[in-house]
């Protein structure tokens, strides 16, 4: 049974864990959530290394044959760091965002001369530039559009009761509104923070409003599937009881387990909690 390390600084990057349970239904799963050093985004470079690198080894001792950064901050501010520290292999979520992008504009009417992507993540991911580097390098053109009020909102679960979800819809609307005044012919939308698939039927809703059609790219899926292109699993057989996770978090465990269940659609029986130091 292969082990599979997956990190984030919280909870979003449950969403990569729950797209890849399918895909590689005969793999274990170990899961860490650095809740204790969060937010990634508010801190250098160097810090954001340092604590991703000390949690990626963790996972490395916990047995750990290929490791998953489930955080954009992370993996847009640190992948080379991480990857020259284990003697696993690593993966992020950008570049396998930016190629599913490439993949929607090449199968698009427009073409990829023809496609532009908006690009929704956070203020830290905007800053870094990583997702323009990789779409440029990939030959499309893209604009990046902050928000950071979404990540709160989707916290708070503010999705579904009516009064809250009109106000992530308002949000969304404005968020939109801003990003299409500077790409107006944009076609494909792209998820750049793995909190965001929790958002994506209000995100469906708030484009057929705006009578703006776009494909949406959740960048959680696509890094999903570059990992079971590179460790393909087999199908869930006879005797086989799915996918074995184990939960780690550095704070907040009871915390962890309401809102990650929320986020991996699933109960989290169990939470452990554990000490990486400052």
């Amino acid at each position: 049974m292969k082990v599979i390390g997956v990190f984030d600084s919280g909870f979003g990057g449950l969403t990569v864990l729950r797209e890849l349970l399918p895909r590689i239904p005969d793999a274990r799963y170990v899961y860490l959530g650095d809740t204790a050093r969060l937010p990634y985004g508010s801190k250098s470079r160097e810090t954001i290394a340092r604590y991703a690198i000390s949690s990626a080894k963790f996972l490395v001792d916990q047995g750990a044959e290929l490791l998953v950064i489930a955080c954009n901050t992370a993996t847009a501010l640190a992948l080379d760091q991480i990857r020259a520290a284990l003697p696993i292999p690593v993966i992020g979520v950008v570049e396998p965002g930016a190629r599913a992008a490439l993949a929607a504009a090449s199968a698009s009417p427009a073409g990829i001369r023809g496609s532009e992507v908006v690009l929704l993540a956070t203020a830290a991911t905007t800053q870094s530039g990583a997702y323009t580097r990789n779409l440029t390098e990939l030959g499309l053109r893209s604009i990046e559009k902050a928000c950071p009020l979404l990540v709160p909102l989707v916290e708070e679960g503010w999705l579904e009761e009516p009064a809250q979800k009109t106000v992530t819809l308002d949000v969304l609307r404005i968020y939109l509104l801003e990003a299409l005044e500077q790409a107006p012919s944009a076609n494909i939308l792209l998820l750049g923070c793995t909190h965001y698939p929790l958002l994506t039927p209000l995100i469906e809703t708030t484009l057929q409003n705006l009578h703006h059609r776009m494909q949406i790219i959740d960048s959680a899926a696509a890094t999903a599937q570059a990992v079971s292109l590179l460790a393909p699993g087999s199908h869930a057989g006879e005797g086989m009881t799915g996918p074995e996770c184990v939960f780690y978090a550095t704070d907040s465990i009871e915390k962890f387990q309401r809102l990650g269940s929320r986020f991996l659609r699933r109960p989290l029986a169990e939470v452990r909690l554990i000490d990486l130091g400052g």
